[in-house]
């Protein structure tokens, strides 16, 4: 049962981003319920009521914030919330990384059935869903944005309002990850190439930190990760290929130029095919070698 204060929040997919958003939700004074198709009981925050399915969910949560892995789950899991009988819930917050159409389309359904979707999709990979410090991109009405804020900030440091309509958090959050995984490609290819002609990799980062040449592999990755080979990002080569690959088929549908991406692409084909859940800073030696 919801307390005075704040509103019974059901959480559904409690993977390795899930789980750790919805400790955090909890943490912050919400009552929760929680599903997984893959099993919930040893991933669920303590305290959270456990729910046998999706329906379970929509029939006792007003608010439900799913994190599922692509933009069909999502559309499945809609599927069912509208098909529960006597629902409670009003609102759903999609976290979820689905591409532009798959968010316009769960929209769309729900929107038929009287059910709010909010596309929201989060940023910051494993490390930062565990420190509630994710940046959080939603797109909804300005009234939506403000009275689910307090939710959003149990998750997300840095929740931005980017626009009203389904659809266009996806965009921002695919443009983000095609930027981020940009940079840790080329930072790679810059650096093995300082290699070959003697440069040391920590003088490297430390003279391209001061400079035009920094960016989030320069700043964290390499330093933190590669430099250290601990290769430790927490993200992994086939989750950003889904991304890139979302991305790219979401600038053709645009009609936008894809000179960079559609090259960048192939590369991570190669790495996911050929290192299939390797940590994504493990690209550098994949690149250095030539592979």
């Amino acid at each position: 049962m919801a307390s005075e204060q704040n509103p019974l929040i059901g959480f559904i997919g409690l993977g390795a981003m899930g789980s750790r958003m919805a400790a955090n939700v909890a943490a912050a004074g919400f009552p929760m319920i929680c599903f997984d198709v893959a099993g919930t009981k040893d991933r669920a925050p303590e305290g959270a009521a456990i729910a046998a399915s999706v329906g379970a969910v929509a029939a006792a949560a007003e608010i439900i914030i799913l994190s599922l892995p692509n933009g069909a789950v999502s559309a499945s899991v809609a599927e069912e919330i509208i098909e529960t009988n006597q629902r409670t819930v009003s609102t759903i917050i999609d976290t979820s990384t689905i591409g532009v159409a798959a968010a316009k389309s769960v929209h769309s359904r729900l929107a038929g059935s009287e059910l709010a979707y909010m596309d929201a999709p989060v940023s910051g990979g494993i490390a930062g869903a565990a420190a509630g410090s994710l940046a959080l991109m939603f797109a909804g009405s300005d009234e939506k944005f403000t009275t689910l804020l307090p939710l959003m900030q149990a998750m997300s440091k840095n929740p931005f309002h980017v626009g009203t309509e389904a659809g266009q958090a996806q965009a921002m959050k695919l443009l983000n990850n095609f930027l981020s995984g940009l940079a840790m490609t080329a930072t790679s290819e810059a650096i093995s190439f300082g290699l070959t002609q003697g440069l040391e990799m920590s003088t490297m980062l430390d003279v391209l930190n001061v400079s035009s040449g920094q960016n989030t592999a320069t700043s964290d990755k390499f330093p933190n990760r590669v430099l250290t080979e601990l290769y430790n990002a927490e993200f992994l080569n086939t989750m950003y290929l889904k991304d890139i690959s979302l991305y790219v088929e979401n600038v053709a549908a645009a009609g936008t130029v894809d000179t960079i991406s559609s090259n960048l692409l192939p590369i991570w084909q190669r790495f996911a095919a050929a290192e299939p859940g390797a940590d994504i800073t493990e690209v550098f030696p994949f690149l250095r070698d030539k592979r």
